[in-house]
């Protein structure tokens, strides 16, 4: 494989390319979906291809190819050279990347229980327990869809710089989304499980205990109340936390998104929170879902200290956006696969954690709000946001009272982090998939937190 990456980057340095980078993927992949505990979905197969990245006269070409044949790699690259001479007579801004270090290296996946020697029946046999498990802990439970991914392989990367990589893919990936109804309550639930390290995520989160824990979370919130709405105190989980993290303040922290208006435009340097916010987004944390060693423009994955203590101090790059801001690229550039253009993502984004036990967060709250887990969220660049609830409880007299059901909170980003008056002592990150174009694995998460006050909704 080295040697026909090496003849498609020769042929390119003698078009006189700027720039030029070859990703090959060997992939196997597992997909399979249950409902009501019938197998709806379950294939396997190979996916192999190339992308080639030409940088020309200050413009990107980009090709994709479905094959690993060295002479289209080759022709690939002609390819793309054509394309960004064609339009670079278009771009106002040529394109300038951060200088790197050329690296060669190679990282292995060493799982105790590799996917591939699991077979499709024992996969199918884990997402039927989950089901069996939660449509057997009630009656009033009504529906449950079970997803399943696994991910194995390895990727290849060499660009003109000098830097060549073989680095081996791990992903177990599942989500459970479940219902339950009593008269005209509704309810619902969902669970992600992710890990890098292999199949042995499920020795620790059984298929009996991730479904009991999701069929207790929707049965226990049909006797719950609505929310009242309005501005209250709140506690909030750190499953919540990592879903505000990522979703209200990481996406406006991608650079890319900085530079698009995003309200962190012009914020280096300056406080946009209270000292109790302090975030993270670390790639190196090992076995979690949004950690690898080299994103996909060959650079190393580091932690990047993004607000230290209510101050911005930095923003998520890729070599481009780098370049533009006079540092050096965070690791932060990801592709889905070769089909797909390199772009600013997220890893594991969380909050860090603070000086608080758990039980003194819910002191001298006369009425508020406990959040705990949450259904979805949603933020735009001007900073607005809105998190949908799917566990939450009243908070009487600084101590846990009645359920409730349906909640939102939603508000301005900035105007929120002010609000965080205490950060936890606990710590956790959750794994999930994040879309901005393409799908990407990341975690987020963080401490249980206290803000003075948030806006309540009673609906998602």
């Amino acid at each position: 494989m080295k040697d026909a990456l090496t003849r498609a980057l020769d042929y390119g340095r003698r078009l006189g390319v700027d720039y030029v980078e070859v990703r090959v993927q060997r992939i196997f992949k597992t997909l399979l979906t249950t409902k009501d505990g019938k197998v709806e979905a379950a294939k396997e197969g190979i996916e192999n291809g190339a992308a080639v990245r030409v940088l020309a006269k200050g413009a990107w070409g980009f090709v994709t190819l479905g094959t690993l044949d060295p002479k289209l790699l080759t022709d690939a690259v002609e390819d793309a050279f054509r394309m960004a001479s064609a339009v670079s007579f278009k771009v106002k801004e040529p394109v300038k990347l951060a200088e790197t270090k050329a690296i060669e290296d190679k990282v292995t996946a060493k799982p105790r229980k590799d996917p591939r020697e699991i077979s499709l029946e024992e996969k199918i046999g884990v997402a039927l327990t989950i089901d069996n498990t939660i449509f057997d802990y009630d009656d009033r439970v009504k529906s449950c869809t079970i997803d399943y991914l696994d991910l194995t392989g390895t990727n290849y990367f060499m660009n003109s710089d000098g830097t060549y990589l073989e680095q081996d893919r791990l992903y177990v990936w599942s989500r459970i989304l479940a219902s339950a109804r009593e008269a005209d309550v509704f309810t619902s639930g969902r669970e992600e499980i992710g890990s890098t390290a292999g199949f042995e995520v499920f020795d620790a989160e059984t298929p009996e205990i991730v479904g009991t824990r999701v069929a207790r979370r929707i049965v226990d919130q049909l006797k719950a109340k609505v929310p009242k709405g309005g501005t209250f105190p709140a506690v909030i989980g750190t499953n919540v936390v990592g879903v505000f993290i990522h979703e209200a303040f990481g996406h406006l922290a991608e650079a890319d998104l900085t530079l698009s208006g995003s309200v962190l435009h012009n914020k280096l340097g300056k406080k946009i929170a209270s000292e109790e916010v302090t975030v993270y987004d670390d790639g190196t944390i090992t076995d979690a879902f949004g950690s690898f060693k080299y994103d996909d423009e060959g650079v190393p994955a580091q932690k990047t200290l993004l607000i230290k203590e209510g101050e911005v101090t930095g923003l998520m790059h890729n070599r481009e956006t780098a370049h533009k801001f006079d540092t050096r690229s965070t690791g932060n550039a990801r592709a889905e696969d070769f089909r797909s253009e390199p772009i600013i993502r997220m890893r594991n984004t969380y909050l860090a954690s603070g000086d608080y036990a758990f039980e003194e967060l819910f002191k001298g709250i006369d009425f508020g709000y406990y959040l705990k887990s949450f259904r979805g969220g949603q933020a735009n660049l001007n900073g607005t946001f809105q998190v949908g609830i799917e566990e939450a409880y009243e908070i009487v007299d600084g101590e846990l009272g009645s359920p409730v059901r349906n909640a939102s909170i939603s508000g301005n980003t900035l105007e929120t982090l002010h609000k965080v008056e205490a950060a936890g002592r606990d710590f956790e990150l959750w794994p999930g998939r994040c879309g901005k174009d393409q799908i990407a694995f990341v975690c987020d998460g963080g401490p249980t937190i206290r803000v003075r006050e948030v806006l309540i909704g009673g609906g998602a």
